[in-house]
């Protein structure tokens, strides 16, 4: 299969579909790559790693979608990436349909058969290819989080871990899945105060076990969400519903009883945010403030340490990649079920019942 990999040109997207090692894979494996010119540029690959480990570089996009049956990416196609794209080509890429309406309309109707990293399973349960970034962004968002407390950054002036004798910030985690998870391991090597909310009591159970006595537990209901917005120096948002837009947990105003200088950090924005006051917002423009709380909402996160992340993704990526690229679409996603559920669009349909639901589209099950 001929497989290609543009340059990400989402706003300050500096993360690569293949690194120059998954190239080496692929074309060990019997595939042709190819790579849009400086396409590694952002993690200091240049072409010429790219050409020593096998791949054909090309001078733009329109080349490597004209080329490649199968589209290689990190972020979400733009609408001028939308437009290249043709009904004999495969996009494997993180979609976050569920939030975008005009992106799913225009993966309509190019025909393509597009399958979202977000919505592949796993056999022991989770989503493999959206857990490397979760990793990745639940310990930035307490990474940022303490950066936007400081009083010169507009925040409360408070030092997450605290002093001897100064109590630490209050941080508090709004679900208890991967991305909460890694924040709460970074909060409590940070000495905060730290408490994480879910709607599962197992999860909690195994949350308690897990941390033992560095963190407390408490079930999600909406008394407890509104009292812990009210006390928190800093709310981390890391819902996440497969392939669905997120719930709001954090009401408008609730967000008006917190503490001025407080900070909210949205991990979920990329399935439209789980802060009522929610809204996206890039690496170039990152925070706004309501009612006196800082807002961090950036929707490629991950993508402000993009070596890091660029690696741990094509770790995931990888498998599944090759499987696509030595079997054909149809032929992996029947050998594989797993990876049939990372099908959202297809022959001109939502084929993701959970996306069509979020968008009011209609749903036609993939026949396979």
């Amino acid at each position: 299969m001929r497989i290609g990999v543009p340059k990400e040109i989402k706003n300050h997207e500096y993360r690569v579909g293949l690194t120059p090692p998954s190239v080496a894979e692929l074309v060990a494996a019997g595939h042709e790559v190819v790579v849009e010119t400086r396409a590694g540029a952002g993690i200091d690959f240049e072409d010429q790693d790219y050409i020593d480990a096998g791949a054909t570089i090309l001078p733009d996009p329109a080349a490597v979608f004209a080329a490649a049956d199968m589209i290689v990416k990190v972020k979400e196609p733009q609408a001028s990436e939308i437009a290249l794209l043709e009904p004999r080509h495969l996009l494997f890429t993180y979609l976050h349909l569920a939030a975008d309406k005009p992106q799913a309309e225009g993966l309509i109707n190019s025909g393509a058969t597009c399958i979202a990293y977000e919505t592949v399973t796993a056999s022991r349960g989770g989503l493999p290819l959206l857990k490397p970034m979760s990793e990745v962004a639940g310990r930035m968002s307490v990474q940022v989080g303490a950066h936007y407390l400081e009083k010169e950054q507009g925040g409360r002036g408070v030092l997450l871990g605290g002093v001897p004798g100064v109590a630490p910030a209050k941080v508090a985690i709004l679900g208890g899945g991967v991305s909460g998870v890694n924040a709460a391991q970074m909060a409590v090597g940070m000495r905060a105060d730290v408490t994480i909310y879910d709607i599962s009591n197992d999860r909690l159970a195994e949350l308690d076990m897990f941390f033992s006595s560095q963190i407390k537990t408490a079930y999600a209901s909406k008394a407890a969400i509104a009292a812990a917005v009210k006390n928190a120096h800093l709310v981390i948002g890391a819902v996440l519903v497969p392939g669905a837009a997120a719930p709001k947990l954090v009401t408008r105003e609730m967000v008006k009883t917190m503490k001025r200088g407080a900070v909210m950090v949205d991990i979920a924005i990329d399935q439209g945010g789980c802060f009522e006051t929610s809204h996206a917002t890039t690496h170039e423009d990152p925070v706004f403030e309501v009612d006196g709380v800082t807002h961090y909402c950036v929707a490629n996160m991950p993508g402000a340490v993009a070596r890091t992340s660029a690696f741990a993704l094509n770790n995931a990526t990888l498998p599944f990649a090759l499987k696509l690229a030595n079997l054909g679409a149809d032929a992996a996603m029947k050998a594989d079920p797993h990876l049939a559920n990372g099908l959202n669009v297809s022959g001109g349909k939502i084929r993701h019942q959970a996306v069509a639901e979020a968008l009011d589209l209609p749903f036609e099950a993939w026949q396979g």
